[in-house]
Order: structure tokens, then C-alpha cells, then sequence
């Protein structure tokens, strides 16, 4: 079954408002074996708003509208698709009385331009909004089903689980959608799916085919499984077995199978084994100690963070020699391993991470580039020490270096090689 989801809002085509709903509305979508094929934003016109319809109504076993149900000229959602179907609107006389209800039980008169809110596209079901003022709407026509729900969030839900429950279900039989994210990082896009592919591949003639999206995320890799089946259960175990498969291929640069995040897996990590931490950072200003006590309970591992920014600080804060920062720079494989036996030292933790690097704009040589960034790990007994080459802006910059500790550490506590070793390997 094909679904659209429209979010109807000029404010939404603007730097100032994101449409939301649709990502809560394919979650329920999928659940019952609905695949959205599109999403999109259209403005508050009804000429647009129109055309965009007609469009969808050509492919589209089901279309979910939100917003442009309110009480003034702006709001089309209603006259696009009466206009579209050529159904004329009639103002339904109970629910206006619902609405002017609702507005003398807070001592107020309603405005007369709210009745706009009770016209109904004649032949339309309406759904009930216990949460608002707009009720929305149920058109069915040949084999497209038109939902129209009313866009602020704590409206729209509570009536969207109503409609799946009564009425979406059965028209999608008992099939479902189920999906499975892996999160991939040290590893480039291409060499992802160099390897992923022959996989992944054959994955489409299984007897529940599998399909497979690689996306490039900043610092990460991420494969998204998707698996369609009448039997929910049959489908889990058919990604289930999938991600296992997809595992013994990349090895352990999948780091997520479960939707957490890096800093979660570390955490989880280090309160399995019993470690402590303790990060000094420079050209990730804090960003690192940040992802890291992000995760609730990282007091259980996570004693402090230095953000030793000069020269002065290094030494000050966590003992790096002056002398060394003078014969290889701050941004150089032996200072920030000083950084790290530093914090680690003085912290008394089982691991210690020193980051030093240049994030940008200015600072670069041609000698150490813009973007180029050590990062040292000392776990226990072992220390590993990597310079990396990162692309982007200042904030592109510092989070990749932050992914980058993070997967090292990662790999430190599992006593996995890393990047350079898997390159040497292939």
C-alpha cells in the first residue's frame, strides 16, 4: 500500500518551522504496511495545494494531510480538496455547536470566522478532535483514502492512532513494515557498499525480500533494512538474520544495530567492563565530554573533562612538556598523547583521551591543514594514536573529531583493531 504524507503550512517552507508530523506518521504508517513513497510541504494555496493532490491521487492508495484546517483564509486544506474531488463544502450546524461550545466553557464568544472550521466536503466522514477546535476529515474514492488531521501535534496524534485503529488497518490486510538501522563509522561511503552490496543484493529475491538504503550521515555510515511481510514476526526474524549477515561483513565498524547513538554504546561499554574515563580536549572545545555525560548515568564512568584550549593550559591543566609542544606543534600524535596520559594521570581513570587539532577557518599550514586532527586513547595498558584528515566547517570539524574518540575508544575497550588495520587487512 503507497502513502503520501502532506504537511500544509507556508510557515514550514521558511528557516523558521520544521514539519514533524510526518515522522510520527510513517512509524504508524509502516506498522500497519503502509511504504510512504513521498513527502512534501505545500504553501497556503489552494491552487498549489490542488494541484499537488491531483498528482498524488494518481498513485497513492492513501494520502495524510495535516494542517491548513484552521479558522482563517489561509488555512485551503478544506478547499483544495473539495475542489479537487468536486465536492461541495456544507457547514455541518453540530459541529459548529461543538465549537461554540468549547469557547463558552472558557467564557468566550466564538468568533463567527470559526465556523469556516465546520465546513465539510459533502460526502465526507468526520473525525472527531477531542483536543481542538478543527475536526478532521475521511474521504475515500476509488482506491485512494484521503485523511485530513489538524497540524499541532497533541491533536493530530491521538486522532491519527483512532484512524489507523479503525480504519487503516483493515485496508492494509495484516501485512507490515518493518525496519532495521545499522550504524556504521571509520569506514568511507563507497567502501561501505563496495562490500555491503554483493549482500545486500540478493537480498531482493529472499522469500521476504529485503531492501536496503545507504545513507551518509556526518562522522557515519548508515544502512537502513526494510522487510514487508504478512507476518510481523516472520519479517523481524527475516532483518534479524540480515543484520547478523551484514555484521560478519563489515565487522565490528557497525557499532549500532538498535538505534543508539556512539556515545551510548561507549557508555554502555564502559559500565559493562567497570572502566572509568576521563577526556582533555582542545580544538573540540567540551564537545566530547558533552556527547559522552549526554547519556543519563554516565556519572557511573565519566569522571572529568580539561578543555585545555592554549598552549599554556596543555601544560598547566594536564602536564604536557613545553618542550614538546615546541619541537612537534599542539596539533601532533605526541602531544595529544601527552594529553591523554595527562587527564588520565591526574584523574586516576582507566582511560584517558587527548584531542588536539585545527578546526577552522584560519590555522592551517600546508604542512597541517585546516581540518587536521590527533587523537590519543589510553585504555589500561594500551595506547592508540591516530591524526585524522577531516572535511568541512568548524562545527563539521569538531564533530567528526569527537565521533572519531569516541570510536576509538570503543574499539579500545573491545580490544578490536581499527581503520588503519582493516585497510592493511583488505
Amino acid at each position: 500500500m503507497k502513502a503520501c504524507i502532506l504537511a500544509i503550512g507556508s510557515e514550514m517552507l521558511t528557516p523558521f518551522r520544521v514539519d514533524t508530523n510526518s515522522l510520527f506518521i510513517t512509524e504508524r504508517l509502516n506498522a500497519i504496511g503502509y511504504d510512504v513513497r513521498l513527502k512534501a510541504v505545500v504553501g497556503d494555496d489552494v491552487d498549489e495545494l490542488a494541484d499537488v493532490l491531483r498528482a498524488a491521487i494518481a498513485w497513492a492508495d492513501l494520502i495524510v494531510i495535516t494542517g491548513g484546517l484552521g479558522p482563517t483564509e489561509d488555512d485551503v486544506t478544506r478547499d483544495a480538496v473539495a475542489r479537487v474531488y468536486d465536492m461541495p463544502l456544507d457547514v455541518d450546524e453540530a459541529i459548529a455547536d461543538r465549537i461554540r461550545d468549547r469557547f463558552a466553557r472558557r467564557g468566550m464568544t466564538m468568533p463567527e470566522i470559526n465556523r469556516r472550521q465546520a465546513m465539510v466536503p459533502r460526502g465526507a466522514v468526520v473525525l472527531e478532535n477531542p483536543n481542538g477546535t478543527a475536526p478532521g476529515l475521511w474521504i475515500e474514492r476509488g482506491r485512494t483514502a484521503m485523511v485530513l488531521l489538524p497540524g499541532p501535534p497533541r491533536e493530530m496524534k491521538p486522532m491519527l492512532e483512532g484512524v489507523v485503529r479503525d480504519r487503516l488497518a483493515s485496508r492494509s490486510g495484516t501485512a507490515c513494515l518493518c525496519r532495521r538501522v545499522l550504524k556504521i563509522t571509520g569506514r568511507a561511503e563507497s567502501d561501505v557498499d563496495a562490500h555491503a552490496q554483493p549482500t545486500y543484493a540478493k537480498w531482493t529475491s529472499a522469500p521476504i525480500p529485503i531492501s536496503t538504503t545507504i545513507l551518509a550521515v556526518l562522522g557515519q555510515i548508515e544502512l537502513h533494512l526494510t522487510a514487508q511481510a504478512a507476518d510481523p514476526d516472520a519479517a523481524q526474524a527475516a532483518l534479524d538474520a540480515a543484520v547478523l549477515e551484514m555484521q560478519q561483513v563489515l565487522g565490528p565498524s557497525v557499532y549500532s544495530t538498535d538505534g543508539r547513538s556512539l556515545e551510548t554504546v561507549v557508555g554502555d561499554l564502559l559500565r559493562q567492563h567497570t572502566l572509568t574515563i576521563a577526556v582533555a580536549e582542545s580544538c573540540t572545545g567540551g564537545l566530547l565530554a558533552s556527547r559522552l555525560t549526554d547519556v543519563p548515568g554516565s556519572s557511573d564512568y565519566v569522571e572529568r573533562g580539561v578543555v585545555c584550549y592554549s598552549n599554556r593550559s596543555k601544560t598547566e591543566l594536564v602536564g604536557v612538556p613545553a618542550a614538546l609542544i615546541a619541537e612537534h606543534g599542539a596539533v601532533s600524535e605526541p602531544v595529544a598523547r601527552a594529553m591523554a596520559e595527562g587527564i588520565r594521570s591526574r584523574a586516576a581513570t582507566n582511560i584517558g583521551i587527548g584531542i588536539t587539532g585545527i578546526a577552522g577557518p584560519g590555522g592551517g599550514t600546508p604542512e597541517k591543514p585546516v581540518g587536521t586532527v590527533s587523537v590519543a586513547v589510553i585504555c589500561d595498558d594500551e595506547t592508540r594514536v591516530r591524526t585524522f584528515q577531516f572535511i568541512g566547517g568548524r562545527d563539521m570539524v569538531k564533530f567528526q573529531a569527537a565521533q572519531a574518540a569516541l570510536n576509538m575508544t570503543r574499539l579500545a575497550v573491545m580490544k578490536i583493531q581499527g581503520p588503519r588495520e582493516w585497510a592493511e587487512r583488505r
